[in-house]
């Protein structure tokens, strides 16, 4: 038998020295094509579309019970028993019950003052108030502040504590935790949590409270939060849009239909006996506040929303705050599923149907799918599938159902209308930071209980950019600045784009073009608030 040459079984032209690198690529992309990359690429349409149907049966079932909702449900002062909070000359402030409030904070410097003078001027009678400041900061000279804030407004004959704890251990819920613990508030019926950029209003106590009081089963009454920097840049409106939905429509709907929503983890009050039955603070996710609601309502504890007592706070206007919080707020909720998926199924407290909607809705839909679909769908498959004329993607599927879902994500903020073409592009740049964190939390990987505190600027950027005024210096980190994954999609955008409109019969790359723009501005930092340094 004549010896067979290794040679014998690749094309010519792979042989030649002589043959660009290019016509060897574009002949190695047609052997694969066919019998590799077109049927990996139908099923990945198939899975894509599959979730997209998922999102817009999610976004039109909420879109439909909001309008019910706003049309013909009672407001939650009628549907549930409530009187306002009344002064008794003969009994005093007996009346009213003991509440503590707690304020965590870590390294809050530019903030700190913000919610310990809201907290101190809500308006509660002072002897039935505990103030409990939870302070984990590192920097000493923060400590210090914040302990002389504290003394300042005990020395006008406020009950309020300035809180320590060796190690930082547990994070926010550790403090939390811990603050629960001291002899001083074992009285303390209800607790209110503000971050410390949260400014409630004086009257937030008496608005609140009364639902607690006249309604044995409810454990936490939430308000909504509204943001006193949305106008600072274009991320901060984008942040707004997104916000508003969740508060506007989830909230409400959660609230309306089944008394179950994620408490927020700030501008919320709970009932202690509530949290105590359900196991208290537990640090074994970075979203205690979740994880605490879902065992809650395990329990049979229902949850109100009020969306008229609002709570005003601070957006992150850096791009790498805004990030670190993304990943928090998505890696967090995936690794809780993860977690007590089995715990909701052989629950016996609550009915089937409460069950179907924390599984399927509250955490399968809206904490993974949704981000995963836009990712996924939108920034790889639908560009791969303009290089293999084979696969036809359907215009229901790429456009159609698309438009409608964003338009329904609209409602929550009607003046930034005009906003929302970019906003999509913004959502799908970010889509990739939540899938990555999403995959991270659902199979506890490295990064799984990773806790950055979200950075707060409060006035700190006004007043450091009036004083450099011209001396404005940019020296920045640049790793800060320039995300390379973020360029990586970029340059495979705009070659599918370049692509599409040589070769293309589905006029994508106009939508190409425009994501590119928006990978690349994100890409080189030019988003968010820039701080001087």
């Amino acid at each position: 038998m004549a010896e067979v040459s290794a040679n014998s079984f690749m094309p010519e032209t792979f042989q030649g020295t002589t043959v660009d690198l290019t016509s060897q690529l574009g002949l190695l992309w047609e052997l694969i094509r066919v019998p590799l990359i077109v049927p990996l690429l139908k099923f990945a349409v198939v899975v894509c579309l599959a979730m997209e149907l998922m999102l817009f049966a999610e976004r039109l079932y909420m879109g439909i019970v909001i309008v019910l909702v706003k049309l013909f449900w009672q407001k939650p002062e009628k549907r549930y028993n409530w009187e306002p909070m009344k002064e008794d000359l003969e009994a005093g402030s007996s009346t009213f019950p003991l509440v503590l409030i707690q304020i965590p904070m870590f390294n809050e410097k530019e903030v700190y003052k913000i919610s310990i003078g809201a907290a101190c001027n809500l308006s509660w009678p002072a002897d039935r108030l505990v103030i409990q400041v939870l302070d984990d900061s590192t920097d000493p000279i923060v400590k210090e502040l914040v302990e002389k804030e504290c003394k300042r407004w005990a020395a006008k004959g406020l009950n309020i504590t300035y809180q320590i704890r060796e190690t930082r251990g547990g994070y926010k819920a550790g403090a939390l935790k811990e603050g629960l613990k001291r002899d001083y508030v074992k009285d303390c019926e209800y607790v209110a949590i503000f971050d410390a950029d949260f400014r409630p209003e004086p009257d937030f106590l008496r608005r609140s409270i009364p639902f607690l009081m006249h309604n044995s089963k409810i454990a936490l009454v939430q308000a909504r939060w509204r943001f006193v920097n949305s106008d600072e840049c274009l991320m901060t409106r984008m942040q707004e849009m997104s916000l508003d939905y969740h508060f506007t429509v989830e909230q409400e709907v959660g609230s309306a239909t089944h008394a179950f929503f994620g408490f927020n983890g700030t501008g919320g009050i709970w009932r202690i006996a509530a949290i105590n039955e359900a196991g208290g603070w537990k640090d074994r996710t970075t979203v205690e506040d979740m994880d605490l609601a879902v065992r809650a309502s395990l329990r049979g504890w229902k949850f109100v929303y009020l969306g008229d007592l609002q709570v005003k706070s601070e957006l992150p206007s850096t791009f790498k705050a805004f990030r670190y919080q993304q990943h928090r707020w998505s890696c967090g909720p995936a690794n809780l599923f993860r977690k007590m998926v089995m715990e909701i199924v052989r629950n016996k407290k609550v009915n089937f149907w409460k069950k179907v909607y924390v599984i399927y809705s509250f955490f399968f839909v809206r904490k993974i799918i949704a981000h995963m679909v836009t990712f996924f769908f939108f920034c790889v498959v639908l560009p791969l599938t303009i290089m293999v004329p084979e696969i036809d993607v359907p215009k229901w599927g790429a456009i159609y159902i698309p438009c409608i879902i964003t338009t329904l994500n609209s409602v929550g903020t009607p003046r930034s209308i005009h906003l929302l073409f970019y906003w999509i592009l913004f959502e799908n740049v970010m889509s990739f930071h939540r899938t990555k964190a999403t995959f991270i939390g659902l199979f506890e990987a490295k990064r799984a209980n990773e806790w950055v505190v979200t950075e707060k600027l409060g006035d700190g950027l006004k007043n450091k950019n009036s004083k450099s005024n011209k001396k404005f210096q940019f020296n920045f980190n640049i790793g800060d600045r320039i995300h390379v994954t973020e360029l990586g999609f970029t340059a495979f955008l705009f070659f599918c784009g370049c692509y599409d409109y040589l070769y293309g019969k589905n006029n994508y790359f106009v939508y190409m073009f425009l994501q590119t723009i928006t990978f690349s501005i994100v890409g080189f930092g030019y988003i968010g608030t820039i701080v001087p340094t």
